[in-house]
């Protein structure tokens, strides 16, 4: 929470944009460091975060505006709202702590409930679909990229048996499936991977981060800060090329003889190597073990 203070806060009287609501933790935070003249966007695709977060920021009612989307169409929502551009973007990746809590989102393998995993009710495909109507060879391709599983084969093959006799309807029975799959040894660790790329496909999530980074440079003031926060190394990856494409000044050529191409960069990197929790937050938040900040600032 500090760091994402320290990083993000360049003007008091600023506006930003919570990309991934939530809760509504961090925007609290933010909004607390703001004056009267501050504002801030929420943005979140699951509308049950939504109301839980606009009422645990009623007191800032004037100062905050709620807007249930994608946080990949950032440029749309601010001009929607008349904003051209914000002072800073906070991206929170993944699935909220209030996602995972919720018993009806069917998020987490520790609870038995609908194999859902949908940030937005809406859409149409759900785990459900996924894991008992796509393909073998997608089911394994899923598992390998999104989730680095190297048991993905093994999986994948006995998915497809066990929807033969029966669909795989709840996360009970999907993390009783993979126990009985690949034993018991570690076993937290490859269901973490195995929801993990089950909820990436689900929503779409590496391809949605990638129009968000693009977007959210975009409509970044110069000077203006994105922050963005991941949880695993396919995020991580992605974010950390992002930042260093566009703060690039040159393209090199390969070769001794031919000057490297310059470019005119557009980001300055904050953080040449991610910022993770300290051990005091790590105590009091064990969900920020995994997370890895990462700054940048439009030039």
């Amino acid at each position: 929470m500090q760091e994402v203070l320290f990083y993000l806060l360049t003007a008091r009287n600023g506006f930003y944009v919570d990309g991934t609501l939530g809760g509504g933790g961090h925007a609290e935070a933010i909004l607390e460091q703001l004056n009267l003249s501050g504002n801030l966007i929420g943005i979140d695709l699951d509308g049950d975060a939504l109301e839980a977060a606009s009422k645990r920021l009623g007191r800032f009612r004037g100062h905050t505006i709620f807007v249930k989307d994608n946080f990949k169409n950032i440029k749309s929502v601010l001009s929607q709202n008349d904003v051209e551009s914000v002072q800073g973007v906070l991206l929170d990746l993944g699935v909220s702590s209030y996602q995972i809590d919720e018993p009806t989102k069917g998020f987490s393998f520790q609870m038995d409930e609908v194999l859902d995993m949908r940030m937005n009710r809406h859409q149409p495909v759900d785990a459900r679909h996924i894991v008992n109507h796509y393909d073998e060879q997608a089911l394994v391709d899923i598992l390998w990229a999104y989730g680095e599983e190297k048991h993905s084969r093994r999986i994948a093959k006995a998915i497809m048996q066990r929807r033969v006799e029966q669909p795989i309807e709840t996360t009970g029975q999907f993390a009783a499936l993979i126990e009985q799959t690949v034993g018991g040894r570690f076993l937290n660790k490859t269901l973490a991977r195995v929801f993990q790329a089950i909820r990436i496909e689900v929503n779409n999530e590496m391809e949605n981060l990638r129009q968000a980074l693009c977007d959210c440079i975009e409509v970044l003031y110069p000077g203006g800060r994105l922050v963005v926060i991941s949880y695993h190394s396919l995020e991580d990856r992605l974010v950390k090329y992002a930042f260093r494409a566009a703060s690039a000044q040159s393209i090199p050529s390969g070769n001794k003889i031919i000057p490297d191409t310059p470019l005119t960069p557009v980001l300055k990197m904050l953080t040449r190597k991610p910022v993770t929790a300290s051990e005091e937050e790590m105590e009091m938040n064990p969900r920020s073990r995994s997370a890895k900040l990462r700054a940048a600032e439009k030039l």
